[in-house]
């Protein structure tokens, strides 16, 4: 999932530098916010799990994500110049939050990993100078999983086996389940610019998930998960891009 992600980012990033080489004569450029450019952002996220950190509590694992985690990626935009103001363009980002522990002398995992990209949408308020104020929305599609796993701190291959046979018990234990899901996330956004070459972001993104079809790692949906679980995250980020950039 994540490489389809950034493969379809650095498409629509290539595709944007192309459409600013046909669009840069546009005079207008310079009466409204103009800007070109891609780079690297990172995030501190704040996950919605609350349905699983209830079940953490007896499974023997802190709460996962109960300070938030750090996500990272990349983003490119352009400004259409046709549309004063308006911007787009493309992002995809991700990252994982883990929580160990042990108990009954078990050690006992749990993992959260979300990603997602899509289409940026964005206009940029034409009454602030020196830096690029500007609302919009991401319109994509994501992926989250979540992994627990209880084991013994020594493991052999003959074990292995033991345990797969249905006339054995076993007491070490995984599972992995995943959602895929559109994405709608409204965007604040501000791109303060150095040298007109370089520019720092700051920014707050709500992403609003759509889609409940939890399924295991292979392929089995998975019945009544609480609704709500894993989905609405918001992102606090910081980035720099490189380009050309006049607000």
């Amino acid at each position: 999932m994540k490489n389809r992600i950034f493969f379809i980012v650095g498409v629509s990033i290539l595709s944007l530098f192309l459409s600013y080489n046909i669009l840069a004569q546009e005079k207008t450029y310079f009466d409204s916010p103009f800007g070109v450019g891609g780079g690297f952002v990172a995030s501190w996220t704040f996950p919605n799990i609350q349905p699983v950190n209830d079940q953490l509590k007896a499974f023997g694992t802190p709460e996962l994500g109960k300070s938030g985690y750090f996500s990272s990626g990349g983003a490119g935009f352009v400004y259409i110049g046709f549309v004063p103001g308006l911007r787009i363009g493309g992002i995809g980002f991700g990252g994982t939050t883990k929580e160990t522990g042990l108990s009954k002398g078990f050690r006992r995992q749990s993992k959260l990993t979300s990603a997602f990209g899509g289409v940026s949408v964005e206009y940029t308020l034409p009454f602030i100078r020196r830096a690029g104020v500007s609302i919009g929305v991401i319109l994509g599609g994501g992926n989250t999983t979540l992994e627990f796993y209880r084991y013994k701190d020594s493991y052999s291959w003959n074990y292995l086996w033991n345990e797969i046979k249905d006339s054995s018990s076993t007491t070490n234990f995984g599972r992995k389940l995943s959602n895929d899901y559109f994405v709608v996330a409204p965007t604040l956004n501000i791109d303060i610019p150095f040298y007109r070459l370089v520019a720092f972001r700051l920014g707050a993104t709500y992403a609003i998930h759509f889609g409940d079809n939890w399924q295991m790692e292979d392929g089995q949906d998975v019945f009544n998960v609480p609704s709500g679980t894993a989905k609405n995250q918001l992102y606090l980020s910081a980035g720099i891009f490189f380009g050309f950039f006049s607000y």
